[in-house]
């Protein structure tokens, strides 16, 4: 996809959206000082553009019982089988990214557990059923967590103009 070009305007509302994405259109409105329609237009060419990917909603897993988060490397032991291992991860649900990587492994996943053996679980059932090897790293909690960092710079570069 092209770098799109993106003004003041753009990256305020962006910001706006990504602090919560469901400001209200008039409100974001009245903080830009323009028009309702305008922000509304402007969402309209943002998502057309595919700069604005999805709204969500996110909820906390520990709530719903899931208070393990880990990190898994997956090790291939045959890359031919590359489509069954990632169409098997897409049937867990406790998997909610998944990445294809270089280096040591050859994908990363982000899954949540109940506990630690429900995660052994997992583990051992994605070892056997996929035959690839894992590394797990078990996150103690999440620091922090944010949008796109590029806003910032995207302001500054404006800024300069």
């Amino acid at each position: 996809m092209p770098k799109q070009n993106l003004d003041n305007l753009d990256i305020t509302i962006l910001s706006m959206l990504s602090e919560n994405a469901r400001k209200p259109y008039l409100e974001i409105s009245r903080e830009c000082g323009v028009s309702g329609a305008a922000v509304h237009q402007r969402i309209q060419r943002l998502n057309a553009a595919g700069v604005i990917l999805r709204s969500q909603c996110v909820i906390d897993p520990a709530a719903l019982g899931y208070e393990t988060s880990a990190f898994v490397g997956i090790i291939m032991s045959d890359p031919h089988h590359y489509d069954a291992v990632i169409k098997y991860l897409e049937g867990m649900p406790e998997v909610v990214e998944c990445y294809c990587t270089g280096g040591r492994c050859d994908i990363l996943v982000k899954m949540f557990a109940r506990n630690n053996e429900h995660l052994l679980d997992m583990l051992i059932n994605l070892q056997r059923k996929c035959n690839v090897r894992t590394q797990t790293m078990i996150s103690f909690k999440q620091v922090f967590d944010r949008q796109s960092p590029v806003l910032n710079t995207l302001r500054k570069e404006e800024n300069k103009k």
